[in-house]
């Protein structure tokens, strides 16, 4: 199937395949025609499935009947910075065939917020941004929202985690009521469903199912071992398979640093990522990783959505995801576009249970391996312990902690010690 036959102008179309789309994917053939048409749209596919382009393309041309204007008319809201740079790439790229000028602004914070107001002067047809920084320069007059006519979340679920869902409920406030809205995502939770039945319009919806066609050729591991051994295997995974660059997730920002300043120090070319670096030094490590100037980049769950580095062979889940749909994105980054890949999960004798909960949720099984000098010697637990935590959604409230707190504090007042 041509990508014109979906309705888009030979120029988009001749676009989409110079970009390497030999022919639609599955969700751009499902949902480009409805896109053009105005409807709203809830798409669900997994990650590497072209889901950027199922709307760029459409959107783009859209655009190109619409009436000038200072204001833009199309708004992509996206969880990450470097989603952002991604998102706001593909539309410039393929503005580039059309006959009249886009204008493709990309917002996020992190970076100063002077040349973005600068660049906005000239105005924007397509604005690409994190809540955040597009709240500020609404803030500071540099944009307005009362044009926009095609909302776009990506990454839909990520924008509803603690921190973003206050920002995108002040964004919704100033858009149109009549407008196009598009959820795309590789999962959507209760929160986007909720979200979805409230925003959009008799939507159209669209579920790739995984099949033998479009399943990503990821072959996933679930290697047992020991906690304080975990960087020593890695160390030895990274040398017996002899990967070129391997992505490695970790829980925290200090693990991140940890672990590759130990692989660094073991003559390893690796190098943290995470939310506490700088915008400048975010990008430049991330720019290098693709250039293959680093071999590992060990990261936080920033690096789950949305990035993609091609041809990357391998994923390492150092630390398992809090949960299954992050589990999802996570090994998404590999396997991408037709290649295979590998994902290799370190489950410790504390994660056996939780990672349990992941698989549970993922219905899937995947066999307990050890390798040759990394086998364990700490007893897995079956069942998850109260208290610990576990699987996102599982966790104690806020409630329950000061409850706990409380009963703590009355004990202590009753047994006191001397």
């Amino acid at each position: 199937m041509p990508f014109a036959s979906l309705g888009l102008s030979p120029a988009l179309a001749q676009a989409a395949v110079a970009s390497g789309f030999t022919a639609p994917t599955p969700v751009q053939a499902a949902s480009i025609p409805w896109v053009l048409e105005g409807r709203d749209v809830l798409a669900c596919a997994q990650t590497g499935s072209g889901k950027t382009a199922a709307f760029a393309l459409p959107l783009l041309q859209a655009l190109q009947s619409a009436p000038q204007q200072r204001d833009p008319s199309v708004l992509v809201l996206v969880p990450t910075r470097e989603l952002a740079s991604q998102v706001g790439e593909v539309f410039s790229q393929f503005a580039l065939a059309l006959p009249t000028r886009t204008r493709v602004a990309v917002l996020y914070g992190g970076v100063s917020i002077n040349p973005q107001m600068m660049r906005l002067r000239g105005g924007a047809d397509v604005v690409v941004a994190t809540p955040g920084r597009l709240l500020d320069l609404v803030q500071n007059n540099a944009l307005r929202l009362g044009q926009v006519q095609h909302l776009v979340l990506d990454e839909a679920d990520r924008l509803l985690d603690l921190g973003f869902s206050d920002e995108l409920q002040a964004v919704l406030q100033l858009l149109p009521q009549r407008r196009q809205n598009l959820f795309f995502s590789a999962t959507f939770p209760q929160e986007v469903e909720a979200l979805a039945g409230s925003l959009l319009r008799d939507p159209v919806r669209i579920e790739i199912a995984a099949t033998e066609q479009t399943q990503p050729d990821i072959a996933q591991r679930a290697i047992v071992v020991d906690a304080p051994r975990r960087t020593q295997l890695l160390k030895h995974l990274i040398e017996q398979h002899q990967w070129s660059r391997v992505l490695v997730f970790v829980a925290t920002q200090y693990a991140a640093d940890h672990v590759a300043e130990k692989l660094y120090k073991a003559g390893i070319y690796a190098s943290p990522f995470h939310g506490g670096l700088s915008q400048g030094s975010r990008a430049q490590v991330l720019q290098e990783f693709k250039d293959e100037r680093w071999q590992v980049v060990v990261t936080t769950d920033l690096a789950a959505r949305g990035i993609d580095i091609a041809q990357l062979p391998a994923v390492v889940n150092y630390d398992l995801p809090r949960s299954a749909a992050d589990y999802t994105h996570r090994i998404g980054r590999t396997g991408r576009a037709g290649q295979s890949g590998m994902a290799v999960s370190f489950i410790t004798s504390e994660a056996e249970a939780h990672f349990q909960l992941v698989e549970k949720r993922q219905n899937q099984r995947l066999a307990r391996e050890t390798v040759a000098g990394f086998e364990p010697t700490a007893v897995a637990v079956s069942k998850q312990p109260p208290g610990t935590g576990g699987i996102k959604g599982k966790r104690p409230s806020k409630k329950d902690k000061l409850r706990a707190a409380a009963a703590l504090a009355a004990s202590a007042q009753a047994d006191p010690k001397d």
